[in-house]
């Protein structure tokens, strides 16, 4: 009985530091993204902020499968994901297109890895109220992965045809206010649908996961950066909509408690007869 106690404590230890393994080698790829940044070899350092990003995806499903999860492993995860996403894509940015800018065009790096560590601070202060069906703000994750994704899409042939004679350099600009303040505005962003067999929303989890697999083997450069652009824009889409909806429902719950009696010296007008 005492071997096979220890035995399962040996797997449950074992099962508990799974996750862990997963953020470490998250926290490696994201410090050699800025490695390989520093260096000018921007091709890999873009993809290594990619595969942080599912090292990420992978240490939260291995902690929910296991039901191992704990706020060591949450702290962890948000201190990880600082250094990935936020200050990795940051300093890529930098020597990819801000060093030759002007003396404080870093300005804009640093305000991104600022909203990375809001998001991440204000995920972690809400991480107690339960699992939700939406990220509030845009996730950290998707938005250092945007940014990653960028040169790359950069050296595809549909770029050097089509889109090079924009003006590039103003709309990662853009690209960045834009993406800095998704993370830190309330604008809801839906999860990825999860798997299943049994529902009709498992099965177009099953049918997104498996598009979005073809498409990182076979056609990564193109579509990472579009991908990124629309998530992006779907959840400022769904917030303007969202705000438009909700004043209308105002006004018209105005317009309902305001509307006068139409009553005249006893009598009322909407059925003309005597009012008791």
């Amino acid at each position: 009985m005492r071997k096979r106690e220890r035995g399962k404590r040996r797997v449950r230890r074992v099962v508990v530091v799974v996750p862990s393994i997963f953020t470490l080698a998250n926290l490696f790829f994201g410090f050699w993204s800025m490695v390989l940044a520093a260096q000018g070899d921007f091709y890999r350092a873009s993809w290594w902020i990619a595969i942080a990003g599912i090292l990420d995806t992978l240490d939260g499903l291995s902690a929910r499968v296991s039901k191992t999860g704990s706020a060591f492993g949450a702290q962890l995860d948000s201190l990880v994901d600082m250094v990935s996403f936020g200050i990795a894509p940051a300093v890529l940015l930098f020597f990819l297109m801000f060093s030759t800018q002007g003396a404080f065009a870093w300005v804009f790096s640093y305000a991104f890895a600022v909203c990375v560590a809001l998001r991440l601070a204000r995920f972690n202060a809400q991480s107690g109220e339960g699992h939700k069906r939406n990220f509030t703000g845009l996730p950290s994750t998707a938005a250092g992965m945007t940014l990653a994704a960028y040169y790359p899409f950069t050296q595809t042939e549909f770029y050097r045809v089509q889109l090079e004679a924009l003006p590039w350099s103003q709309l990662m600009i853009f690209l960045i206010i834009a993406l800095s303040l998704a993370m830190v505005s309330n604008v809801e962003y839906a999860r990825l649908p999860r798997i299943g067999f049994r529902t009709a929303r498992g099965i177009a989890g099953l049918v997104i996961h498996l598009t979005v697999l073809w498409f990182a083997i076979f056609n990564r450069d193109i579509f990472f950066f579009p991908l990124g652009l629309a998530y992006v824009s779907y959840g400022l889409a769904r917030g303007v909509a969202l705000v438009f909806r909700e004043r209308g429902e105002d006004e018209e719950a105005d317009s309902d408690q305001t509307q006068p009696e139409l009553v005249v010296h006893g009598i009322d007008e909407r059925q003309r007869k005597p009012v008791p």
